[in-house]
This record gives structure tokens, C-alpha cells and sequence, in this order.
């Protein structure tokens, strides 16, 4: 497993893996917020690949110099496997870089299920953000 920063032709895979991966509720509420995210700051997107197949996708963003995790996607067959912890930690790379004030988990009841990640790799409630309605790329 590789994770890289998105490139322009992973659209469409990243897109097939969002629905795949999403409920369909989630993939309606996500897709617009990736759109966005693409056109202002491509680079706040990481994705992981296996054997040349994108397998999972973080979607971050940067609000008033908070670093915020908004949607993290593993292909179904590829969980359990450190997908999650190699994308988190790759995206909270690029927020230091960024040199960020802070960085937060953005929740919403569509990625409630991520939460147990981004404990385990040290982010405490003082981190969580329970509405991601104020992220700008969310509109």
C-alpha cells in the first residue's frame, strides 16, 4: 500500500470509491464538499493505492488555519489493513507543513465510525468537531 497526494486523473477513481465505500446518504452529503475542496486546494487530498487501484481517500481541508479531517473512505475489502492510519497520517503531514494552529476531526453522523481512528492516533475530544455544517468547503 502507497499513499500519495491526489492527482487530477483520480476523479473517477476516487469518486467510484466514494460510492462504494459511503452509504449513499454520506456519498450525496460528501461529493459536492470533494468538488469543492478539488477546485480550491487539490492538495489537502490524499489517497492510497494498491497495486495501481485506489483503495482508500482523505478528504482535508484548511479553515481560518485549523487543519480539519472531513471524510476518510476505505475500500471495503481493504479495511483493517493500517489504510486509515497511513492516510491520517499523511494528511496531518501536510497540515504541519502548512504549520497549522491545530487540527481537528470534523464529525457528522455520516463518519461517526472513523472516531475510534483518530483516538487511537492521539486526537481527544478537545479535537472532534460534531458538526462539520461551519467547514466552508461544505457550504
Amino acid at each position: 500500500m502507497h499513499v500519495r497526494s491526489f492527482q487530477l486523473s483520480d476523479v473517477t477513481p476516487v469518486t467510484e470509491l466514494l460510492q462504494t465505500a459511503l452509504s449513499e446518504e454520506c456519498f450525496e452529503s460528501t461529493i459536492e464538499p470533494f468538488s469543492r475542496q478539488l477546485s480550491w486546494d487539490s492538495d489537502l487530498i490524499v489517497v492510497a493505492e494498491d497495486e495501481g487501484e485506489i483503495v482508500g481517500a482523505l478528504i482535508g481541508t484548511i479553515e481560518k488555519n485549523h487543519g480539519c479531517y472531513f471524510r476518510i473512505a476505505v475500500h471495503p475489502d481493504y479495511r483493517r489493513k493500517g489504510i486509515g492510519r497511513g492516510l491520517v497520517s499523511a494528511m496531518e503531514h501536510k497540515f504541519q507543513a502548512r504549520k497549522v494552529s491545530g487540527i481537528f476531526v470534523a464529525v457528522d453522523e455520516h463518519n461517526s465510525f472513523a472516531l475510534p481512528l483518530y483516538e487511537a492516533m492521539g486526537y481527544g475530544e478537545d479535537q472532534i468537531f460534531k458538526s462539520v455544517r461551519k467547514l466552508s468547503i461544505v457550504g
